[in-house]
This record gives C-alpha cells, structure tokens and sequence, in this order.
C-alpha cells in the first residue's frame, strides 16, 4: 500500500481525479440548467468525455524520467492498469448520469470515445511526452464535432468520435487506437522531457 501511495502521488493522480470529477459536474451542472432536454447533446457528451481524459494526462509521467526507465520494476502491468484506471473514470463520472436529469449518453458512444481518446492519449505520452499528450485529441476532437462526415469510410474515420454508437468504422478505429496506445505506452513509457522541460 505504501508503494501505491506514493505512486498516485508522484503522479498527481489525487489532483486529476479532483479536476476530472469537477468538470464533469460542471457540464452536468450547465445541462441542467440550460436545457429542457435530459438528453445532452452529442458534441457536449463528446467534448466531455475529452476533457476528463485530457485531465489524466498529468498522470501519465512521474517527476523522475530515470526511473521510468529503470528495469528494476516491471512497467507494463503497472502502466497498463493505469489506462485502464484512467478509462474506467470516464464511466465511473458519466454512465451514473443516465439515470439523472442530464443524461451523459449513449453509453456505446461514452464508452467508444473514452476508449480511442485515452489510447491516442497514450500514444501521444509516448511519442511527444505526457506534458503535451493532450493535442493529439484535441486536434483530431474538434474539427471532428464541428465536421462530422459520415458518407464515406474515410470521412467515418476521420470523425469517429462524432458517429453514432453503432458506427463499426468509428468502434474499430478507436479499438485500434484504444490497443495502439495501451501496448506503445505500457512497453515504452512516456518520452523522455528535454532537461529544460524536467527541470519544471
């Protein structure tokens, strides 16, 4: 337990949860208070789901690039579990929701998208570092919620995030990204920070 402790707080992963859980109440909050639906609209239930997995990516990196490279411990498990940890989130703040005045949903799309998000957040950690992880989905997100295409497969795959639920294009392009980034980033670890960029 002691080595548990100490990991959630080199991670930040106390603060994260804190975040994540507050902007989750926020958008349920204005919800509510702005609509006379129960139903959150897609682009909101989408953009959500973003930004509860960019909150995580403070987590993806300890202050101690060395030791995330160290053969001393197996990394693997430990770094799978934690996109996993990261991806139940997601559903732990926002499937309770369905039965709720706002209604954070479909559960296939909530599901899907946290999936994808959180693997090319993964990739993202471990290709340009965890400290900017987070542009890689937001950069694909956005343009995706204002232009989602669904006439050709191309377009489905450039906006899955927007499809419907039962979209099979949309589902297999996050399962590969949701795969892509739990095997890169639990094998590799996130990048290495340049030592200006450590030294923060």
């Amino acid at each position: 337990m002691r080595w548990l402790t100490l990991y959630l707080r080199s991670r930040r992963v106390p603060v994260a949860l804190a975040v994540a859980a507050g902007s989750a109440a926020i958008s349920w909050c204005l919800w509510v208070v702005n609509s006379d639906s129960r139903d959150v609209g897609t682009p909101m239930v989408i953009l959500t789901v973003l930004v509860i997995v960019a909150t995580t990516t403070t987590t993806l990196a300890g202050p101690d690039d060395a030791l995330e490279g160290t053969a001393s411990l197996r990394w693997f498990p430990r770094r799978a579990v934690h996109l996993l940890a990261a991806f139940a989130l997601v559903l732990i703040l926002l499937l309770p929701t369905l039965h709720t005045d706002a209604r954070f949903g479909p559960a296939g799309l909530v599901i899907r998208d946290a999936a994808g998000l959180i693997g090319l957040t993964a990739l993202g950690a471990a290709t340009i570092g965890a400290g900017r992880s987070w542009l890689l989905p937001l950069g694909w997100t956005l343009p995706a919620v204002v232009f989602p295409l669904t006439e050709t497969a191309s377009g489905q795959i450039f906006t899955w995030q927007s499809q419907a639920p039962d979209n099979r294009t949309a589902a297999i392009t996050a399962a590969v990204l949701a795969v892509q980034g739990l095997v890169t980033y639990a094998m590799a670890g996130p990048a290495r920070r340049a030592p200006a960029e450590a030294a923060w």
